[in-house]
Order: C-alpha cells, then sequence, then structure tokens
C-alpha cells in the first residue's frame, strides 16, 4: 500500500471565518479590504492575529501590535476574537475531511492531516479527490483551505504552503529536488529565525543546501536531535503517523502585546480580565479544566517574568482564574515598571468527568460555573460581543447595538 497524506490548511482562518459569518450575514465580504483580526480599535491595544491579503499589501505583519497596524493603514476593518466561531469552523470543516478520509488528525484549530493511504481504488485520481474536498469546503461553509499532497505528513505540509489562496499542491518525491529544494531554508518546517540565522551563516541558504550538507555539520550547528530532524526533513525524511486520536492539549495560555505600557493596576486588572475571559471559555470548550495557573509579564528589558501557583481542586471558573491571576500579578509587579506584555497560563489540564462530583459541592462555584456556561452559551449564539465582563469579576455589561437585537428576539421567541 502506497502512502499518500493531504494536509488540509485553512487560508488566514481567523478572518476567513469572520468574514463567511458577515458574507452570511448579507455584510461586506472584509477578504476584499483592508482587515484584521485582533485588539482594540478605540484603546489601539492586542496584535494583529490575522490579515487580509488587501492589509498585507500595506505592510501589515501577523503579531504586530494594533496601533503600528492603524499607523500603516488607518483605515483597517478591525474584528475582535471569536474563539467560539473559530472552534465551530474548525469543527465544520474537519467533518468534511473525516467524509472522504479514514483517518484525520487534528493539527491545529486550522489544520488538519487525512491519511489517504489504500483509498485509491475508492478516489484514482489524489489530485481529483483534493479539488473535491477544497471546492465542497468553500461551496458549503464560505471559506477556502489550501491542500497539500505527499507520501508522508512533512511534504504534505509543506506543499499546503506553496501559493494561496485556495489551491491544490502535489509535493511528491521526485519532485522534491524542483520544487522544495530551492526555498530558503527558513522556509522549511521547523526551521526557526535563530536556527535558520546559525545555518546561513555557514552558508546553508536553501533547503537544497540543508539536505546535501554533511550531517555531522548540520548537528555542530543546531544540535544532535533538531539537527537530525531538519537534515531528513530537507531530504523529504519523515515518518511520523497520522494520528486518528491526536495527543489532547496540555494547557491554554492567552498573552497581549501592548501598544501603550501598562502603569498602574487597574490598566493591569483590565487586561487580566480580558485575558482569563478568554482563555477560560476556550478551555471550557474543551470540557477541560486546570489544576496550575501561572502569569507572564514583559517590561522594557524584553525578559518575561512568571509566578504560578497549583491549585488543590481543578477549576473552570473564569471569576476564580481571574482571582488568581491578580495575586500573582501582585507578587510579580513592583508598581513601578511599565510593562509590555501580560500573559495568562492554564496547566496540568484535567478532563475527569468525576472532578464534577463532589459529596458536598461549593454552591458559590456551583453557581460560577452555571454563570460561565450561561456566557459561553449566549456568546456563541450572539457573538463574543454582546456580554462583557465587569470589574466586579461577576457583573456583566451587555453592548448597547445589541440591546434592541436581544429585546427583538426576546418578543419573538417568548423568551
Amino acid at each position: 500500500m502506497k502512502p499518500l497524506v493531504f494536509h488540509v490548511d485553512v487560508n488566514s482562518a481567523y478572518l476567513s471565518w469572520e468574514a463567511a459569518r458577515r458574507v452570511s450575514q448579507g455584510k461586506e465580504d472584509i477578504r476584499l479590504i483592508p482587515a484584521a483580526i485582533g485588539g482594540d480599535r478605540e484603546k489601539r491595544t492586542g496584535v494583529i492575529l490575522a490579515k487580509s491579503i488587501p492589509a498585507k499589501k500595506f505592510g501589515i505583519r501577523t503579531g504586530e501590535p494594533v496601533a503600528k497596524a492603524l499607523e500603516k493603514c488607518p483605515e483597517l476593518f478591525l474584528a475582535r476574537p471569536d474563539f467560539r466561531l473559530y472552534e465551530t469552523c474548525s469543527k465544520a470543516f474537519m467533518d468534511i475531511c473525516r467524509s472522504y478520509a479514514p483517518v484525520v488528525e487534528k493539527y491545529s484549530i486550522d489544520e488538519c492531516f487525512l491519511d489517504m493511504s489504500g483509498t485509491e481504488h475508492i478516489y484514482p485520481d489524489p489530485v481529483a479527490v483534493a479539488h473535491k474536498i477544497k471546492d465542497e469546503i468553500r461551496d458549503t461553509l464560505g471559506f477556502t483551505v489550501n491542500v497539500g499532497i505527499g507520501t508522508n505528513k512533512l511534504l504534505a505540509k509543506m506543499a499546503s504552503d506553496f501559493e494561496k489562496p485556495d489551491k491544490v499542491h502535489t509535493l511528491f518525491p521526485d519532485e522534491i529536488q524542483a520544487k522544495l529544494w530551492p526555498l530558503p531554508v527558513r522556509e522549511l518546517f521547523t526551521v526557526g529565525a535563530s536556527t535558520a540565522a546559525r545555518m546561513e551563516k555557514a552558508h546553508i541558504r536553501t533547503i537544497g543546501d540543508l539536505a546535501r550538507s554533511d550531517l555531522r555539520q548540520v548537528q555542530a550547528l543546531v544540535g544532535v536531535k533538531l539537527g537530525r530532524q531538519i537534515h531528513n526533513f530537507a531530504n523529504g525524511i519523515d515518518d511520523s503517523p497520522v494520528l486518528a486520536q491526536p495527543e489532547e492539549a496540555k494547557g491554554y495560555s492567552i498573552s497581549t502585546t501592548l501598544a501603550e505600557d501598562v502603569t498602574t493596576v487597574t490598566e493591569a486588572h483590565r487586561i487580566l480580565l480580558a485575558l482569563a475571559d478568554s482563555v477560560a471559555a476556550r478551555m471550557r470548550a474543551d470540557d477541560a479544566r486546570a489544576y496550575c495557573i501561572s502569569v507572564t509579564i514583559r517590561a522594557n528589558d524584553f525578559k518575561n517574568h512568571s509566578h504560578q501557583r497549583k491549585l488543590d481542586e481543578a477549576t473552570d471558573i473564569t471569576s476564580e482564574i481571574l482571582s488568581v491571576s491578580k495575586q500573582l500579578f501582585r507578587e510579580l509587579w513592583d508598581g513601578r515598571t511599565p510593562l509590555r506584555l501580560i500573559g495568562i497560563s492554564l496547566t496540568q489540564i484535567t478532563r475527569e468527568e468525576a472532578i464534577q462530583l463532589t459529596l458536598f459541592p461549593d454552591e458559590q462555584k456551583e453557581k460560577a460555573r452555571k454563570m460561565d456556561k450561561a456566557v459561553d452559551a449566549i456568546r456563541s449564539r450572539f457573538g463574543s460581543e454582546l456580554i462583557q465582563r465587569g470589574m466586579s469579576d461577576q457583573s456583566f455589561n451587555v453592548g448597547k447595538k445589541y440591546k434592541a437585537q436581544l429585546e427583538n428576539r426576546s418578543g419573538k421567541d417568548g423568551k
């Protein structure tokens, strides 16, 4: 049986998913205008998570501060992240993939691997079925994907990164020299900026240069384990299987690089509230809880400092996560040094159903947990901006532009 692997990758996922939702509502397609996902336009805080092709023409980059992006393009359309929407769209396109492949591995929220080995009798032309999958996702769900085809995961993933969007590309062993080797070495999967810089300094500038290099020379540059891996990858060698049940997330984290220095506790607490609200909702969507909470800060020295606390009982409650995060923040910050980054991480994850049952349940915690789930449900149905948490942890504000919508829905539904 000849190995055959597809890699399906959503084009500019967060922006595409927001655009598809807006188009379904009769609104403008933000993929056609300078647009981005991330941050707060009015406060000019946060970072760019995804961008449209027209925004890219203004030099807007993923990961840069919102304030800087707005300087480049004052008319930039900004939408806030909506992780509930992203989870829904992610599941929808992977369900389509599962209808074609016997084994599908979710690699991240916007990409997956399909093991198509042994399907040649059902799909004799792999390129044709890849186009069929791509087109079904586009026509059914309203967003585009790239599909890469290869004999292993590495080749399929590299192929899907070729020309975008809405494309199918192959990278078979006999195409490696022509398609893979001419690419810059920094474009090889797992080669980061610092690794690429060391290799370029040693005159290894292309993937082909790396493939033809002596393994011991590469290992001397980047270490034994990584050296062997990237040398294999450059030669198209990868024996990692497509996993039907991928490893569960080991943790959930979120951070924001601030456009303006944070200098007061009040400002910091507002940011911690937004971060805790987002990361806790993502964890709850996976029916998970965390035994460990950590907070990270970064000042103008560009060095990260963090504290963590282990809990006696795993939690998924936003207010509890926020309370611990505030305590950790107080331990970390001297109150004087301006801050450029704040982050929260939730680790030591458990998904055991038994943790939901106790002989003497804490009524206050159960009330908070029910409130969180209610908020999650409302945001899932009406959008993430509909209801925002107040600074008192358990108070909520309904966006003004949504009040009439809610009242109208209440009148129609009789609820």
